[in-house]
This record gives C-alpha cells, structure tokens and sequence, in this order.
C-alpha cells in the first residue's frame, strides 16, 4: 500500500495560533470574558478549519489513517495552545512550587495519536502529587473551554500513585495508559509514569492483559452482533471492526513489550504480508469511519444502509454488471473484516504459542516428558495432533506434504467433535495457495467435502470455519464470488455466503429434531428423503452461488450445478435434482406468500411446476431453510402455515386425491354441513343464515370457522350493533386474526387497512367475503406484536375502536397514519421502480393484480382504496414485505362478478396503481 503523505502543517499553523492568542492576551485582560469569548471563537475557527482541510485531503487521497493522524494533529495543537493560554496568561504561576506542574497526556484513541471527526478526546491531566489551587484551575478553564466547543471530553486529573494504583485493577484505565501520548507541560512527569507503569504493571502480567482484553472483545461481540456479516455493521465495536484491529495492538503493545505494530514481524507473530494487510485493513476502516462521521455531521458508527451509498460514492466505487456501486463497496468492507478475522486468528495462534513457550522456560518450570502437556497423537493419522483438546497439526508442513490434508483437518475435526487450534487455522489461511485445480478435482478431496457438508454432528461450524480460514472459496471457486457479497436490502441480514452456511445449520436442526416444533411438516419429511439427502444439503449449500450476475441467479446457479456436482460425486439424477431445486429455490416460497391457496389454478399451477411428490418434498424444506437462514424475525409460524397448506394441496393433487367434484355439487355440501352443525338454532334462523354466505364463502372457509363466524354475527346482530369486530390468536403461525363485520361499502378494505398502519400493525393476509343483506365479513391476519396474549388482545382492541372511528367518520386515517407512523430511515437509501400487473391466468374465476414498490405506511391503505376507486370488487389480498419491497396480489372482479378482459380498462388500472406506488396518485 502507497503511503499517504500526512501534510500536517497544511492543517492548521500552530505558531501563528500562540500568536494571536497572545495577541487576545495583551488586547484584554487574559481571565476576562471577552479574552475568553475570543479565544474561544479562535479555536473554533482553527479547529473548523482543520476538519475542512482533513476532509478534503481525504477525498483527494482516501488515506484514511491518515485522515486520522491529520485530525489529532489538530486537536494537538489546539490543546497545546489552550494549556499555553491558561497556564501562561490567564492563571500564571509566577514563582511555581514543585506541586504546581501539570502534564497534558492523550489516552485511549487519542493517545494512539488518531481521531476520527466525531471521536471523544481523552485526556489525562497528571500531577505529580495532590491537586492545587492553580492545578485545578487551569485544568477547570482547558476543560470548560473545549466543551464550549462542543467537543466530548473523557477526563481525569490523577496523581501518578492514584494512576499506577487504578490500573492495578481497572483494565479499562490500564489499557488507555498503555497508549498514553504526551501532548504539553510537564515532561518529566510523563516519562516518570511511564516507567513506573511499565515497572510495576506491565512486568509479568502479559497473559493476564491478554486473556482480559480478548474476554472483553467476546462481551463487546456479543452486544454488537456475533456475525461480521451483518448488512449493516458497525465499524468501530463490530466484529472484523476497528477495535478488533485495536484489541490486537494493545495486547501485541503490552504481552510483546513492543512500541509499534512493524515490531510484531520481527517477534514471528505476523510475517511481513499480514502486517501489510493489517495496516491496509486499519486504513480502509479509517476511511470509511472518517466519511461517515463527516458525512453525518456526528459520531456515527453504525454503517446504515441509509449512508451506504453516500459512502460508496466518496470512496469511488462504480457500478459492475450485476452489482451496483454500493454493493460493491460492501462486498469490499465485509472482505476487510474477514481480513480481521484473519488476522486475529493468526494473532492468537502465535500469542498462544509464546505463552506455552514461557511456561516451558520459565526458570524452576518441570520439562515435560511429552513435547507439550496436553498434546497427543490423533489416532489413525501421523499428521494431527490434540492439543488442549484442539484439533492441531504435527508441523508447519503439513499441508505442503499433502495438500489433501486441508480437508482432512475439517473432517478429522467433524468426525471426533473437536474444536480447531488457532495455530492450524493460521496454517490453512497461509496454505491457500496450495489449492489448485487438481486438488478441486480429486476424488478424495470432494468425498471429504461431501461427508463435511452432509455431516449431522456440527457441518455449520466447520463450513464457517473452512470459509473463514478462505478455504471453502478457493476449493470452490464460484462460492469464493459471493464470499463477502452484500445485497443491498432490507430483507437480508447477512451476506450471501454467510446467509447459505446459515441454511445449511437450519437443515441440520430440522434434520435432528431440533426443530420439530417450528417445522415440524419438514422435519417429518426427512426420514423418507434419505435417497436425496446429499443432493439436498448441496442444494441447500448452492442456491444462492450465483448472486451478483448479470443473468437471473436462480438459472445460472443451476448451471453451476451442473457442473460442481459431478466432481463433488453426485449421480446424474442427483444432479438434475440440485440444478432444479436451484432453479425453482423462490417458486414455493412466492407461490405460498402471494397466491391465493384456496384458488384451484393456483396449486393447479404450482403442480404442473413441481411434477413430482420427491420434489414437492425437497422443494419445501428447502424453502423453510432459505427463509430461516435470512435472519432473525424473517421466519414466522404464518409463513410456516402457508407453506404447509400449500405442500397438503398440492400433494392431494399430485397423488390424486384433489376433489374434481363440480362447482355446485360441492357447494351443497358445504351447505349442508353448516346447516347440520348449526342444529341448535331455529330452522328458520339456521336457513336464513345459510342463504346469506355466497358460493365463494363457502367453498373457501374451513367449517370451524364457519361455525366461529355464525355465532359472531348472531351475537352482532342480537346486540344491535351495526358494526362488531372478533379477534382471535393463532400461536403457533405468530399471527392475530381480525373478523371485522360492517356495511359493505366500496373503501372498506382501504379503511381497515389505514386503520392497521395507524397502529403500527402489519398485515399479511385478508379475506373479503360479501353477504347478500349488504354486509360485508372481512377477515385480516396481522403479524403478532406481544407475546402475552392479553397484550395482544388489548391491541385488537385499539385497532378495533380505529376502524370504528374511521367507518363513523370520527378520524381522519390519513392524518392519524401521519401523526402514528414513521416511515423506516433505512428505506431512504432504496429506489425500487414500482410495478403493476394484470393477468387473467393465474384464476379460473379471479382477474390477479400484482404490484410491486416501496413500502411506507399507509401504502396499503392507498392501494385498495384506489382500486375500490376503479370499481373493483377484492375477493382476497395477499400481502408480503420482503425488507423495504412490497409484493402485493389482489384477486379481484368487476362489479358484476366478472373477469377485468378489456384492454384499455387494464392499462387504466396499472397505470393508476403505480401513481399510488410512485406517490403521484389520488
């Protein structure tokens, strides 16, 4: 990496500054107001100034390291010449006694001489005994003046026994007088603190600084997010972050007893190519930390995906075929903190290493018999080692003898349960070249892979070890393309190969029983898949391979199948099947989310796809896998129930069972069954009842509930309510069903769903049925908020009083959505172009709208308003959020019940809803 020049005097002139505050001095009375309001108003300019120049320079050199130093060039000086201004004019020590020194010390990142624009100063302000009068107010005028400045100050005025005594027990305060940086004052002072902190602390106590700070980084993972694939990461505290890079040096500054991280080369723990990587992994993060802190004005460490392409533009990245700018700036940011994970593996590998080799020779210390306690030979193999109940190699060439080896080590690993030595991980990541056409193609290597893959005892763990170590993207070299590879959205929440070794942990845990009860149609299925298991587990592995091209992934993938499972071993038939379940990976799961299951074309439709009950099998496990391994709060028991529906039809057709009964004779019965389970009404009432529900009512609605709506309405009706609303929880599909009766009116539909976004609540299904007295008997289903049911239920309850209030005209719902509703800040960053779809085949009886958009509150809402505006009648709306993209399908008809064929009335409603997708509509 080209180094950056620093340019340091460009920023700011430092004698020049000492001048005009001397200036400000003589002019007024130095502990005046107005000296200080001057001297004040100076500093800011300069400091202005700085961050100005330091931005600029930035953007023409992307040194972002540099752009650190460059900032706490600035706050140097500026703390310099504010000491010099308090100590020398305003509170001068005339005749100073011995107590009356003061020396200004840079902590934490500061002392480490970077900032970034948003970033704390820390300062040490350290006397050499108890604080006096003139100490204290010199150290009160520095502080009060910077905070006018609007700067975040971390503080403490100590002694040098108050410090040594603090770090004794305070990891926190020792670490940041690890990286203490003198700034002014007295020099001496500082040098005796240094000596004493490395005398009485550091000496012998590396492994416990060690062990502290990486414990630490554990916690500190833990809050922030255990994956550094995390779409939106944070730069600072995230895992392959900035401090990770920090946690590194301290430990290396401290356990190595080295001054800079070059020294770490010559101490064998980096060789001179990861110390390069490390300076260019802390530069990028610099960079991109610096940019967003100057792009937003504040300390922002969370890289949102509202900034991403801001970012992505600073730093220059364009536009590839099948990636855009701000995709390729991420795959780019998620590659650096593998780097970072690289290197921290190596780091501790080699600190592991030193910390055995001083307990060996340690003056006193017993010799072992054996060359290191706790070691010992992998049965059935000269090659492996156990090592601290860790799985280790015998030597550093290992690999070199054999390049199998590399598999070996992960299957070795899998079959005896063993975790992985850093030492070994370090050894694979500086093995790589090794990996050679060759050794993609040898039988025994790919057997070895397929028994990793397909493993039931831990085959995420060791799928992320390999892809972490950069072995699983260099023995199969289309999934290294999407190593690191981010899809710019609010649906995903990792990357992509991140998100496909994450399926491969849901298949295994739906495969153990572990998830039975989230799946349990799945996990019942998987005993009779066992002929299919592998190429099942490759399929899993694969359907995402070919993100980031130009052509649709799905069919690429399944080429790329094509041509990896062969060499994995695969059958001919297993193939076929792996490159279909790739093709058709999204066909289950939109078909279930945007289709209506109790229209017979639609499973009609979805069986003429599938063919085949094996495939309707494997097609449907791995849809639940591709959904679970999206992330967190992606999967819920509604789309786990739409699915199951989906599977039971389908394979009531496929094996012949589906009902060819016509029209009408199966709607007598469903009459007839309604009337025999309504035996306890009056005759009369119970055919009154009846003759009110239409065909599609009938034939559409389970019998339970059926039964669940007549005693509603009959209770309605007995209370002389006009309107009555009946909610009820479905635990296991994590959903809550609202049964609202009202006059039938055009914009019904439109007002309950205004009424819904109105109280944050999503809708994901709907139900409209129309009664022959004029009524109307809707059903939504929206997604469960509380987990206690009384909770829940007192939330129906206010959705319950909107839409009443809305129907009367009490509330306005656009003004109350506005006032209730704020759209997500992370949808700003996204264009989806908004689409709108009429099509006559996808419903014997329906015409079936499908839009597409961005989402925002009230959409919905709009939506069907607008297509009760052009009179059309919705029989049912299935509704889907993927991130910050709606996929919503109508199943409508004109108002006489009929298909919408005319050409020109088509185009009128497609045009009208994608006004109302752009905003522009009525």
């Amino acid at each position: 990496m080209a180094k950056v020049a620093l340019r340091l005097n460009e920023l700011i002139n430092s004698a020049t500054l000492r001048d005009e505050l001397s200036t400000l001095a003589d002019k007024h009375r130095p502990a005046s107001l107005d000296a200080r309001n001057a001297a004040l108003a100076l500093l800011k300019q300069q400091r202005k100034a700085g961050l100005r120049i330091a931005e600029d320079m930035l953007r023409q050199d992307g040194g972002g390291r540099a752009c650190a130093r460059r900032l706490s060039h600035v706050m140097d000086e500026i703390v310099r010449a504010l000491y010099g201004f308090a100590a020398t004019h305003v509170y001068p020590a005339d005749n100073p006694s011995t107590a009356e020194r003061i020396a200004v010390i840079a902590v934490g990142g500061y002392g480490r001489d970077t900032l970034a624009p948003g970033s704390d100063i820390d300062l040490l302000f350290l006397l050499p005994y108890k604080r006096t009068p003139w100490s204290e107010q010199v150290v009160e005028y520095m502080l009060y003046m910077l905070w006018d400045m609007g700067l975040k100050v971390g503080h403490a005025t100590r002694n040098i026994d108050e410090c040594i005594r603090l770090a004794v027990t305070d990891m926190t305060i020792r670490t940041s007088l690890l990286e203490s940086r003198f700034l002014c004052g007295d020099k001496a002072l500082n040098l005796d603190m240094a000596q004493r902190f490395d005398r009485e602390i550091m000496a012998d106590t590396g492994a416990e600084f060690a062990q502290a700070k990486l414990a630490e980084r554990d916690l500190r993972h833990a809050r922030v997010g255990e994956s550094r694939y995390l779409v939106e990461p944070d730069v600072k505290d995230g895992k392959g972050g900035l401090r990770d890079l920090h946690t590194l040096f301290w430990i290396g500054k401290y356990f190595y007893r080295v001054r800079s991280g070059a020294e770490l080369v010559g101490k064998g723990v980096f060789t001179q190519g990861e110390y390069r990587l490390f300076l260019k992994s802390e530069d990028f993060l610099w960079a991109v930390r610096c940019h967003m802190h100057f792009l937003t004005g504040k300390a922002q460490e969370r890289l949102h995906f509202d900034i991403q392409p801001d970012i992505a533009k600073r730093l220059g990245y364009l536009r590839h075929p099948g990636l855009s700018a701000v995709e390729r700036f991420m795959k780019h940011y998620f590659l650096i903190a593998k780097d970072v994970g690289d290197l921290t593996r190596i780091f501790c590998a080699g600190l592991e290493e030193e910390q055995a080799k001083q307990v060996r020779t340690r003056p006193g210390a017993r010799r072992p018999a054996s060359p290191s306690p706790g070691r010992r030979r992998l049965a059935g193999t000269g090659d492996f080692i156990i090592d601290n109940h860790r799985l280790n190699v015998i030597d550093q060439k290992v690999f070199e003898r054999d390049p199998v080896n590399l598999l070996r080590l992960f299957w070795y690993g899998d079959q005896h349960g063993l975790e992985f030595h850093p030492n070994a991980l370090k050894l694979v990541t500086r093995s790589l070249s090794l990996v050679d056409k060759s050794l993609r193609r040898n039988p025994e290597v790919n057997r070895l892979f397929l028994d990793i893959l397909t493993s039931s005892r831990c085959a995420e763990l060791n799928l992320r070890r390999m892809n972490e170590a950069g072995l699983l993207g260099r023995l199969i070299p289309d999934f290294g393309k999407i190593v690191a590879m981010m899809q710019f959205n609010m649906y995903h929440h990792y990357t992509v190969d991140e998100h496909l070794i994450r399926c491969i942990g849901v298949l295994a845990e739906i495969e153990s029983g572990a998830g039975q009860k989230a799946h349990p149609l799945s996990h019942s299925l998987m005993p009779g898949l066992k002929k299919s298991r592998n190429a099942l587990y490759v399929a899993v592995l694969l359907h995402d391979i070919a993100k980031g091209r130009p052509e649709d992934h799905s069919i690429a993938g399944a080429k790329i199948a094509r041509r990896i499972c062969p060499q994995l071993g695969l059958s001919g038939a297993d193939t076929e099947i792996v490159a279909w379940l790739i093709h058709n990976h999204l066909l289950m799961s939109m078909t279930a989310q945007t289709r209506d299951l109790n229209d017979r074309k639609t499973i009609e439709d979805f069986a003429a796809a599938v063919q085949s009950v094996e495939r309707l099998k494997l097609l449907l496990v791995l849809t639940v896998c591709d959904i679970r391994g999206v992330g967190p709060g992606v999967w819920n028991g509604w789309k786990g129930q739409l699915l199951r529906t989906l599977y039971y039809e389908t394979e009531l057709l496929l094996t012949g069972g589906f009902s060819e009964l016509p029209r009408s004779q199966r709607l007598q019965e469903a009459q007839e069954n309604l009337l025999a389970r309504l035996f306890d009404w009056p005759e009369a009432e119970r055919l009154a009842y009846v003759n009110l529900h239409h065909a599609n009512y009938l034939l559409t609605v389970d019998l339970a509930d059926q039964l669940r709506h007549a005693d509603f309405v009959r209770k309605t009706d007995a209370g002389g309510h006009k309107l009555g609303t009946m909610a009820r929880i479905h635990e296991f599909e994590a959903v809550t069903e609202l049964t609202v009766l009202a006059p039938d009116q055009p914009r019904l539909l439109s007002l309950v769903a205004g009424a819904c976004a109105a109280a944050g609540a999503n809708i994901v299904d709907a139900q409209i049925f129309t009664s022959a007295d004029g009524r109307a008997l809707d059903t939504i289903l929206i997604s469960r908020e509380f987990e206690l049911e009384e909770d829940e239920y007192r939330r129906t309850q206010r959705i319950s009083k909107l839409i009443e209030d809305a129907l009367s005209g009490r509330n306005r719902l656009p003004e109350v959505i506005a006032r209730r509703s704020k759209a997500k800040r992370q949808a700003r960053a996204f264009h989806i172009t908004p689409r709108a779809e009429l099509r006559n085949t996808l419903s014997h009886r329906f015409s079936v709208i499908e839009v597409k958009g961005l989402d925002r509150p009230g959409l919905l809402a709009e939506i069907t308003g607008a297509l009760s505006d052009l009179s059309l009648d919705i029989a049912s709306a299935h509704i889907t959020t993927f991130g910050e993209k709606v996929v919503d399908t109508f199943y409508v008809t004109d108002l006489n019940g009929q298909k919408i064929e005319d050409r020109n009335r088509i185009t009128a409603i497609t045009k009208q809803l994608v006004d109302v997708l752009k905003g522009t509509g009525l």
